[in-house]
């Protein structure tokens, strides 16, 4: 049963709980998980929120912290035994793969042909998350934030990271079989 479960909603919207109880319904075995954690511990708060998603899963899931480079999972002793791979979560995953991209480019003036180049890069990552976990036969829970709920950012980063992150979240659920909406805790099936 290989396949792509899209869980989106808002911030502290209960999104990773749901994927993660999701996956505890599915599995028949603990070891069969494998973790996808994209966030770097770059601050106090970040680390925090780090330990708290390390202190809810459970012990028996193998964790890889990753946020691109997908196709070294084929070396990942633990990802080719598994049956589920959880990716929590995207848009932190695209935001890491922005600043890795244009380090030394002011967003402020970046160009549309950047702008372009970085999303088609950004989405050739996740082209390859889905693709090895298709070719492995995983069920992938992909983890991400709707950002379209919000106010327009008033800076052009923030439209910029909102405006891709928005595209790549429609072309996952495009590809996904299931994509659930998380608001308050409470998932909504809407495909």
């Amino acid at each position: 049963m290989k396949r792509v479960i899209l869980v989106i909603g808002g911030a502290r919207s209960g999104k990773s709980s749901y994927a993660e109880r999701r996956i505890k319904e599915l599995q028949t075995n603990a070891n069969d998980v494998v973790y996808i954690a994209t966030a770097i511990p770059f601050d106090g708060d970040m680390n925090e929120r780090i330990l708290r998603h390390q202190e809810d899963r459970p012990n028996e899931w193998h964790t890889v912290e990753r946020y691109k480079q997908f196709n070294q999972l084929k070396m990942n002793e633990a990802f080719l035994q598994s049956k589920y791979v959880i990716l929590d979560c995207m848009t932190v995953m695209i935001t890491n793969l922005m600043f890795d991209h244009y380090t030394d480019i002011d967003y402020e003036t970046i160009n549309n042909e950047q702008i372009n180049k970085l999303e088609i890069d950004i989405e050739n990552e996740v082209h390859q998350l889905v693709n090895v976990c298709d070719q492995q036969g995983k069920t992938l829970i992909v983890v991400s934030n709707e950002v379209g709920y919000g106010l327009v950012p008033s800076y052009r980063l923030g439209r910029i990271f909102r405006d891709i992150a928005g595209r790549i979240n429609q072309k996952i659920a495009s590809r996904a079989e299931e994509v659930i909406l998380v608001t308050a805790g409470i998932p909504l099936r809407i495909k």
